[in-house]
This record gives C-alpha cells, structure tokens and sequence, in this order.
C-alpha cells in the first residue's frame, strides 16, 4: 500500500477493524519542530491517558517539548454518530493524528477587470486559518449532518484512488447546503473546509478556499460576456494544477444563477447574461474531474434554485433551525465561555442534556439550572443559530448591564431576551 492510501484508509472510518479516534495537534505557529517527533511525543501523551470520555483537550503539557511547539492536542469528532457516548479506550483504537499549523494572514481579494469597473470576484485563503479556527465545533446540528459530510467527501478520495469508473458510477464533488437564512450554511462550508484541511493534512500540504462573489458575477457588468467568468475560474485552475493543495470553491446563494437564467427567458437582461450562467456551469463541469476540488454551495430559497445546477449537486443537504436539543448544546457553549471570562460568576458545573436524561429530568439541588436552561431552549425553539448565538450578548446588554452576574441571574435576563425576540419577530412580521 502507497503512503496516500495509507493516509487516506487511515482517516477513513474503518468496519471490520479496531475504531478510528481522530486527533487534531495544532502546532504554535513559530514551531519549526518536526511532524514527526511531535507525533512521538503526543503518542506518548495518549499513553498516559488513554481512556477519553468523548471530545478531549489538552493545552497544558508535562513535556517541555510539548509545551515549545504545541498549542492543543485535541480528540475530535466522536459523537459525530453517536447519540450516547461511550467512554473510549485509546489503547485499542487506530489512533489518526493530524497535525497542522494555522494561516494567519487572512483572505485576499481575486479581482477582475471590466472596463473602468474592478470588481472583487471572488476571497481567497489559505488553509487552515486562523479566521476558521474553533468555527466547527460552534456549529450545532443534529448529529449526522456533519458526519455525512465529511464521510462524503472520503468517499469521492476513495473512488478517484481506485479509479473507479465514472461512466458506470457518477459523483461530481458539488455539495449543496439549503434552507432558511441564519441557520449556519455558508459557516459550515467555510468550517467543513478547514476540517478536510486538517483531516487530510497527510494527504495535502494545505488547503485553498475561493469564495465566489455571485453577487458580482450575475450584476450587470457581467451582462457583456461571460469571459472574464472563464478568466476566474482559469485562476481556480491554476490552484487545482497544485496537487499538493486540496482546493475549495464555494459558490453562496446558488439561486443567482436561477435568476440570471430566468431574466434572460423573460427577456427582461440582455442574452449574453446567460451565457455567464452557462459559463460558470461549463467551469464547474471542467474542475469537478479533478480529484483534489470540492464545490461548495448554498441557497436560502430552495425552490428557485436552478435544476440544471441541482442535477450536479451529490449531496443535498437541508440545514434548518436548530431542535430544542441542539439549542440546548449552543447555549450550554456560551454560559460556559461567559463562566471562563468570569461575566457569570462563580462558576457553576451545568449537566448536560444526556446528563439530565439519566436522572430522569427531576429536579434537585444539582440538576435545576440545567432543568432551567433546558426550558428556556424549548421555548427557543424556531430561532435561528444566528440569532441564538446573538441572544446572550443582548440578555446581558438589555437586563443585567453590570460586569458579573450569577448564572441564575443570567439564565433569568437570557429567558427575558427570548421572549422578547419573539415579540419583536411578530411586530416584524406583522409590518409587512
């Protein structure tokens, strides 16, 4: 077996063998230490603790050596499809470690010229980065949208390195996020790509992210000709040529090229605009053959999105608001953030919802703040994850507006601040 294969069967959850734990080592970015005596010493660090009860950090070190060029040695992703974690013994695991090192020079800008016009076409970045970091453990969904989008994705490696045939067994490497705005779509490509990044870190020396403007593409400078389209998916090109680099195209709102096509019809936009449409197609069609792209998109209005583009997509995801369950982990995330800032103080030890499963829900001493908590997210229930994330900040911005405050004087501003939500919501809507 060749060291690709060997590195992909590796990040690949495996059936008939020992299960598969994933561990994320970021390196300190003046690190010049080598991956492979970091390997070493974090072996040895599982060693020593190796039984984990699920997700797992460690950013302090006994090891000197560690502490120099370690930030985080991180066990990942191991309720992804588990509804009730076990504790895991390392000892009998294939143990995937991946080692990486942030980028913290930011986006740039893919700009293109267009008569006296400079139009920004598209945000480029390197991968991993900093800007992404911690993005895809934020986002709370119900447990298999995340698993199957990264089994997807190892599932197109795994084809294209068995050279399957195409023409019998057809994937085009484009997966569509829809569903209602603020529920996380464009986040999670943008964190689905940092993880691959990381997840595929043996395979790929880094990772690259295009981010199409659709807004600049379909606007009226584009109503010429589609060249300058060809000429910025020829820039999307030349990254793919670095097969060293696994590439990222995220296309946001997709439905533009819906209503792009569907002005041309109605003979409201001149013809050339759907020849852009049909060029940004055309190139989607060309990058997909290559092993090393995933297109990435998204709609907020699903039933406009163009059937010429949804017959490419593999994968359709729905991404909808949050259950009461997931609301209840994004609010347990936030107290815990307030409590390490010392905003809710002093600390006290929330239960989880598996926790409270276990006790029956009955309320005692230990269990009735969480019992709280777990109300207030019920009644949470039709916001969205933008909106959720929002809700302590104004809980403290509108009822509390003093620099600590006790977690049930919290979780009484936060239940305030969501009822308000909801009647600004309805004075909204009934404006329009």
């Amino acid at each position: 077996m060749d060291e690709a294969a060997g590195d992909l069967k590796q990040a690949l959850p495996c059936v008939a063998e020992a299960p598969s734990v994933h561990v994320e080592v970021q390196q300190r970015s003046g690190s010049t230490a080598k991956k492979e005596d970091i390997k070493l010493s974090v072996r040895k660090l599982l060693h020593r603790h190796n039984i984990v009860f699920g997700d797992y950090s460690w950013t302090e070190f006994d090891e000197p050596f560690l502490t120099r060029n370690v930030q985080s040695v991180s066990i990942v992703d191991t309720e992804l499809k588990v509804k009730d974690p076990q504790p895991i013994d390392l000892s009998v695991c294939t143990i995937a470690l991946h080692i990486f090192q942030l980028n913290e020079e930011g986006p740039s800008s893919e700009n293109l010229e267009e008569e006296s016009e400079n139009i920004i076409a598209a945000s480029h970045w390197v991968l991993p980065a900093a800007e992404f970091h911690g993005l895809w453990d934020s986002l709370v969904y119900d447990v298999e949208v995340k698993a199957h989008l990264l089994d997807y994705v190892m599932t197109t490696l795994l084809f294209s390195d068995k050279n399957v045939n195409s023409n019998l067994i057809t994937w085009n490497r484009v997966v569509l996020l829809h569903g209602p705005p603020g529920t996380g779509k464009t986040s999670l490509c943008k964190a689905l790509a940092q993880k691959l990044t990381i997840r595929l870190s043996s395979r790929y020396r880094y990772g690259q992210l295009i981010e199409i403007n659709s807004h600049s593409l379909f606007s009226k400078w584009f109503s010429e000709s589609g060249k300058l389209v060809t000429k910025m998916f020829q820039k999307i090109q030349d990254l793919i040529d670095d097969k060293d680099a696994l590439v990222f195209v995220l296309i946001d709102e997709v439905e533009s090229l819906t209503a792009a096509r569907n002005a041309c019809r109605a003979g409201t936009e001149p013809s050339d605009a759907i020849r852009v449409v049909n060029a940004v197609l055309t190139q989607i069609d060309q990058i997909k053959r290559h092993s090393n792209v995933v297109i990435l998109t998204t709609s907020n209005i699903t039933e406009k999105i163009d059937v010429a583009f949804v017959d490419r997509a593999d994968i359709k995801q729905y991404i909808g608001p949050p259950s009461a369950a997931a609301i209840f982990k994004i609010y347990l995330s936030c107290l815990e953030e307030l409590m390490k800032c010392q905003i809710i103080y002093p600390r006290q030890q929330l239960l989880t919802l598996r926790e409270l499963e276990m006790i029956g829900f009955i309320e005692n001493n230990v269990s009735k703040l969480s019992l709280l908590l777990s109300e207030i997210s019920r009644k949470s229930e039709g916001l969205s994850g933008r909106v959720l994330r929002k809700l302590p900040f104004l809980a403290h911005a509108l009822f509390i507006q003093a620099p600590t405050v006790t977690i049930e004087g919290f979780l009484q501003a936060l239940s305030l601040a969501v009822d308000k939500q909801f009647e600004e919501k309805k004075k909204l809507s009934s404006c329009y």
